[in-house]
């Protein structure tokens, strides 16, 4: 079985382009007051929001346990609507070896598309694939929609 990962989905939202990429490019903070059950807090560590080389922590809620994690913005692509967000500490490192969410959103119609990516080398062939983390991130995105459109 491979250490190294990858996860992608897809996720068609009726929210636009600009507007969600802006949350998870510039004011991720925001992230928290939409979905406080599931995002509880995102703070910066280091750096300006919507830097690359930011460093934001993260309070997250994935199957009922409270957890954290600190990211680097490694990179902001204004142009391909895209965010690179890698892993440097937190609950997620006892079991992976590197961990990078990338979110591009693409304008469709009058909604979008929003493109997650999930790279991973997890330390062991026991470590399960992320799947719940998939899932976290997908219930997020309709969150930060469901917002978008009742704004």
């Amino acid at each position: 079985m491979a250490l190294v990962g990858k996860l992608e989905k897809d996720i068609e939202i009726k929210a636009p382009a600009d507007k969600f990429y802006e949350i998870f490019s510039c004011k991720p903070h925001h992230i928290s007051n939409v979905c406080p059950e599931r995002i509880q807090g995102v703070q910066l560590h280091e750096g300006d929001w919507g830097a690359t080389d930011a460093v934001v922590h993260w309070n997250y809620v994935l199957d009922g346990k409270e957890h954290t994690a600190k990211e680097i913005i490694e990179l902001i692509d204004d142009e391909k609507k895209l965010v690179i967000y890698k892993l440097i500490e937190g609950d997620l490192m006892k079991e992976y070896k590197s961990f990078k969410f990338i979110v591009q959103v693409v304008p469709k119609g009058e909604g979008s598309l929003v493109k997650w990516i999930m790279e991973y080398e997890k330390l062991s062939d026991d470590v399960a694939h992320p799947e719940k983390m998939m899932e976290l991130a997908t219930n997020v995105t309709r969150d930060i929609e469901e917002h978008l459109i009742s704004a």
